[in-house]
């Protein structure tokens, strides 16, 4: 019974470590893969930070990056800026 508790514990530490990576991957990540490394090189992937970066350079950034700023997240069902 030891034995199955502790690979339980094993297999949740690594999943919830591979959290922030999973992250990385979204729609916004996704499309913006480019604007990311144009502006935000220097931001980390954790508490925002990246968002928040791209959402301030929101009129440097690609169409296709624009959109999924606007349709995802925090920006989900906002008008796109005119």
């Amino acid at each position: 019974m030891r034995r199955s508790w502790l690979e339980i514990v094993a297999v949740t530490l690594a999943i919830s470590m591979g959290w922030p990576a999973l992250a990385q991957q979204g729609p916004v990540a996704a499309a913006c893969t480019e604007d990311i490394q144009k502006f935000c090189a220097d931001k980390q992937h954790v508490q925002g930070q990246v968002r928040a970066c791209l959402e301030a350079n929101k009129d440097k950034v690609s169409d296709d990056c624009k959109t999924a700023l606007d349709t995802t997240g925090p920006g989900k069902g906002k008008k796109p800026a005119q």
